[in-house]
C-alpha cells in the first residue's frame, strides 16, 4: 500500500472519531439535560397554603400516680385499682374503650442521698451510701372525646376518681385528610402563582415541573394545665360548656420549575 493511500485511510478514521464522539457528546448532554437539568437551568418557589375546619375530637392525658415504700406489689395493687375505677368511669360516660390508650406504665425508684460536711477540723467524714426508699408507679392515659358536651364532665370525674394530673387538652381532627388536601392545594396555587411572576420578572418562559416537595400540620388548640385544674375540682361542681372554635391546617410545598 502506498504511503498516500496510508494517508488517506488515517485521515479516514479520524473523521470517523470525531463524528462519533460528536454525536456520543451530544447525546449524553441531552441526556443529562433531560434528567438532571443543571442549577442554573432550573428556579425553585416557595409557599404556605391554608386550610380551616371545625374539629371533631377532644384530646387529653391523665395519669394515676401512687407513690409509697418497697412493697412494689402493694403499691402496683393500689395503683391499679385507681386506675381502672377511672377506666370504668370514662366507659360510664360513654367514652369507647378504642378511645381508651394506655400512652406510659413505669416503676421510678425514690432514692436517699446523704450529704456530708466537713468536721470542725476540716477533715472529712465517711458518707453512707444512697439506698433506695421507696418507689412511685405511674400510669399514663391519653383519652379522645366525641361528644364536646361530654368534656367537662369527663374532666372533672377522673380527678375526682383519683387521677393525681390532667392535661394536654386539645382540639383536632380525627381524620385530618381532607383539611390537608385543601391547605396544600391552597399551598400549590400560591407557588405556582408565584413562580408565574418570577418568570415574568426574570424574561425567561416557565418550563416543566421538574419536583414538589411538601409538608402539612394542624395548629392545634391548646388548653393550658392551669386551665384544666379549673374545670376538675370536685365531684358535685357544675361542668363548663367548652368551645372547640375552629383549627388552621398548614401546608408549605416548594415547586422547582424548569427555565426555559
Amino acid at each position: 500500500m502506498s504511503e498516500k493511500i496510508r494517508k488517506y485511510i488515517g485521515l479516514a478514521v479520524i473523521v470517523v472519531l470525531l463524528t462519533a464522539s460528536y454525536g456520543i457528546i451530544k447525546l449524553v448532554g441531552s441526556y443529562g439535560a433531560s434528567v438532571q437539568p443543571s442549577s442554573y437551568r432550573s428556579f425553585a418557589v416557595s409557599a404556605e397554603g391554608k386550610a380551616t375546619s371545625i374539629p371533631d375530637i377532644a384530646i387529653f392525658s391523665y395519669s394515676a400516680v401512687t407513690e409509697g415504700g418497697k412493697n412494689i406489689k402493694a403499691l402496683t395493687d393500689k395503683n391499679n385499682a385507681k386506675a381502672n375505677d377511672i377506666a370504668k368511669f370514662l366507659e360510664g360516660s360513654k367514652i369507647s374503650k378504642i378511645d381508651i390508650k394506655t400512652t406510659s406504665y413505669s416503676v421510678e425508684p425514690r432514692t436517699q442521698y446523704y450529704s456530708c460536711v466537713p468536721d470542725i477540723n476540716g477533715e472529712a467524714k465517711r458518707c453512707p451510701p444512697s439506698e433506695i426508699v421507696g418507689y412511685t408507679i405511674r400510669q399514663s392515659t391519653e383519652v379522645k372525646i366525641r361528644d364536646f358536651t361530654l368534656i367537662g364532665d369527663v374532666l372533672n370525674g377522673v380527678v375526682v376518681k383519683g387521677a393525681s394530673s390532667v392535661s394536654d387538652l386539645r382540639f383536632t381532627n380525627d381524620d385530618p385528610t381532607m383539611v390537608e388536601d385543601l391547605a396544600r392545594a391552597d399551598a400549590m396555587k400560591k407557588a405556582k402563582k408565584k413562580a408565574e411572576a418570577v418568570a415574568l420578572a426574570g424574561g425567561f418562559k416557565l418550563g416543566k415541573l421538574l419536583s414538589v416537595d411538601e409538608s402539612s400540620y394542624p395548629v392545634a388548640q391548646f388548653y393550658s394545665n392551669d386551665g384544666i385544674k379549673a374545670l376538675s375540682v370536685a365531684e358535685d361542681s357544675q361542668a363548663p360548656s367548652i368551645e372547640p372554635g375552629s383549627q388552621e391546617t398548614k401546608a408549605n410545598v416548594t415547586l422547582r420549575y424548569e427555565i426555559r
